[in-house]
């Protein structure tokens, strides 16, 4: 499935007159966030504090939005959205921001209660993923017997094999994603999205295993430029699996999106520290995080000290 969306970028880039007749799917942030709804369950991209589509993650914060699940292998995506009072439950890996092992404001909520959570280890996560990518209710995995996976788990299940093995196997639930939110270096208007740097991080099965998927980039160039910078691989993302395209420069910060550019490590730190202080998280919301558009969030961070 994920062969014939990658063939079906390639085949549109190298046909003029199909690419001219492709819709043009260009949003702005709230643009995206207005088609969100209380409840919904978002898969967002990336790895810890890396490639998180930030922009998008700040429009929710200044959005009215509420009760959320969030599934991620989680970073400042879900720290941010704990702390504005987003979040109903977290759906995880891990959530850390690299340089920092465990996210401040999502430890402060986990350890205070403020959130549902479910914690699987990183492969049946990927396991949940991919299985929504590829529309089937479960995948099988030795994952988690014997750990306690399963017992911070009790929804889980396990399955017998039905050949002669007869082993018996955990069956990882497929994620039920209303939408998903990714960030990619480079995209066109089309909504086929590029990833330049080491790593998809999965952002690939997250487009396919959503109800609707919005991709913002660091820039939107002609579909015929989209090789201009990468090798056919890096083009991972299909218009298929899109429904809305965000041209956001910068959109990952403070997170890094190599090779644009690395993670702002000043600013992150200051982020973290506002999980200890109220006074300090306040004020940090106000100088950046309830800037009204992601062109005035750029603004102050140009601005600071």
């Amino acid at each position: 499935m994920l062969e014939r969306a990658r063939l079906a970028v390639w085949g549109r880039l190298r046909a003029p007159a199909i690419v001219a007749a492709m819709a043009d799917k260009r949003m702005t942030e709230d643009e995206v966030v207005a088609e969100l709804k209380d409840g919904m369950t978002i898969g967002i991209g990336g790895w810890g504090s890396r490639r998180k589509p930030m922009s998008l993650v700040r429009a929710i914060l200044r959005s009215g939005l509420k009760d959320l699940t969030v599934v991620a292998y989680g970073g400042p995506d879900i720290g941010l959205l704990c702390a504005a009072g987003k979040l109903r439950r977290a759906v995880y890996g891990f959530v850390s921001l690299d340089s920092i092992p465990l996210e401040p404001h999502f430890r402060q909520a986990r350890q205070s209660g403020a959130i549902e959570f479910t914690e699987l280890d990183e492969g049946a996560f990927y396991l949940g993923l991919l299985a929504a990518a590829h529309r089937v209710p479960f995948y099988p995995t030795r994952a988690g017997l014997g750990s306690d996976m399963l017992a911070m788990n009790p929804e889980l299940r396990t399955v017998r094999s039905p050949y002669d093995d007869g082993e018996e196997l955990v069956a990882i639930p497929a994620f039920k994603l209303d939408a998903a939110l990714v960030h990619m270096n480079r995209a066109d208007a089309a909504g086929n999205g590029q990833f330049l740097g080491p790593d998809l991080y999965f952002d690939d099965l997250f487009a396919m295993a959503a109800d609707k998927t919005y991709l913002s980039a660091e820039k939107i160039v002609a579909t015929e430029s989209l090789l201009d910078e990468g090798p056919v691989h890096t083009l991972r993302i299909s218009r298929l699996f899109t429904d809305g395209v965000v041209e956001a420069p910068r959109g990952a910060h403070f997170t890094e999106c190599p090779p644009d550019y690395g993670r702002d490590e000043a600013f992150q730190r200051e982020y973290a520290a506002t999980a200890r202080d109220p006074e300090a998280w306040g004020s940090f919301r106000s100088a950046y995080l309830d800037a009204p558009s992601h062109g005035e969030y750029l603004k102050a961070l140009e601005a600071r000290p």
